[in-house]
């Protein structure tokens, strides 16, 4: 592997969910849950993946770790295809990709003791034993802002803050490159969110991390992210540079999501249009034809209904693209965003 080599690409990656009915369950359709996905992660980097709910974020996560196995697709982890790995095979990969859940209360097994939490990546993977493993514990507990002392308690005596840096202790335990961070913050209280978005930067910084940012909130993500990748219906519909997307974006769709985030300063308010979009999500079991978007779209001509927009997206770094035969031209119109 080169050095400019990405550390995790995606090529063409699906995700269906058969939908079944009728008394022998036959399947009658699927849910186009991650729908031709390419995605280029280059070592070191943050890339925020952003949407409405049910957008397919969580699942496009949950498919790069295999954690739900691909329908169709690649996906290269290193310059080595893990797609076709079976369970076993995929153990020693996972000793460098690890994830951190979005729920804090369901994702800490209330059975064991924070040191048995953390610790179970490296019981598993047979790292450490006895005052060693104990060592390493302390010491990952530390390092996310916690007390050794707190090992032997249970996650019901934590707030969900504190919860949430186990589950970070318990990602870094392995010493991953790679960990995908599924809505790390969207169930904590907002005056504990920006502390662990905080910690999750400094740790990035100390350990050479890279992140594959799953979220909703628009600010969290411009806060952490590097690039941005604005996913709809399955679909990347636009990539680019924090500064591209934030300040330049091109896609009807992100120029909606934007105009909805918050302005801080109460002197701003007020000099943005906002975008309201019209009508419902469509069903991922039924997009709509061509542009997913369409639909909701007020830039939409007949084009769009007949004819999927060329990507023309460069996945690599620097690359801004949007999935649309009408792209808009907005500098500066979202700048205080």
């Amino acid at each position: 592997m080169t050095a400019d080599a990405p550390l995790l690409e995606v090529q063409r990656l699906v995700k269906h969910f058969p939908i079944r009915a009728g008394v022998f369950k036959r399947t009658v359709g699927n849910v186009r849950a991650v729908d031709g996905v390419d995605l280029v992660v280059r070592r070191g980097e943050t890339l925020g993946i952003v949407g409405e709910s049910g957008c397919g974020k969580t699942t496009l996560g949950r498919t790069i770790l295999k954690l739900v196995e691909p329908t169709d697709g690649r996906i290269l982890f290193e310059g080595r295809d893990i797609t076709p790995l079976k369970r076993r095979q995929m153990q020693p990969v996972r000793r460098h990709i690890q994830i951190v859940f979005q729920d804090p209360y369901a994702s800490l097994n209330p059975r064991m003791t924070v040191r048995e939490i953390v610790a179970e990546p490296l019981r598993i993977h047979g790292i450490y034993r006895g005052r060693e493993r104990r060592r390493s514990v302390e010491e990952l507990l530390r390092t996310v802002g916690l007390s050794p002392e707190h090992a032997n308690r249970f996650p019901h005596e934590f707030s969900g803050g504190q919860r949430q840096r186990i589950g970070v202790a318990r990602a870094l335990a392995l010493n991953p490159t790679l960990i995908v961070l599924d809505e790390p913050v969207s169930a904590l209280d907002v005056s504990i969110q920006a502390q662990v978005v905080n910690l999750l930067a400094q740790l990035q910084e100390d350990f050479d991390l890279t992140y594959l940012f799953i979220a909703h909130d628009l600010s969290v993500v411009r806060h952490i992210s590097d690039r941005v990748a604005v996913m709809y219906l399955g679909k990347i519909v636009e990539i680019g540079t924090r500064e591209e997307i934030y300040e330049r974006p091109t896609h009807p769709y992100t120029q909606a999501l934007l105009s909805a985030v918050p302005i801080d300063d109460p002197r701003q308010r007020g000099t943005r249009e906002r975008i309201v979009l019209t009508g419902d999500v469509p069903s991922p079991a039924d997009p709509p034809s061509g542009c997913r978007f369409r639909t909701r779209c007020w830039k939409a001509t007949e084009v769009c209904a007949t004819t999927t927009p060329p990507s023309g997206a460069d996945p690599d770094v620097g690359g801004h693209a949007a999935l649309c035969h009408h792209p808009l031209l907005s500098e500066g119109m979202l700048a205080t965003a």
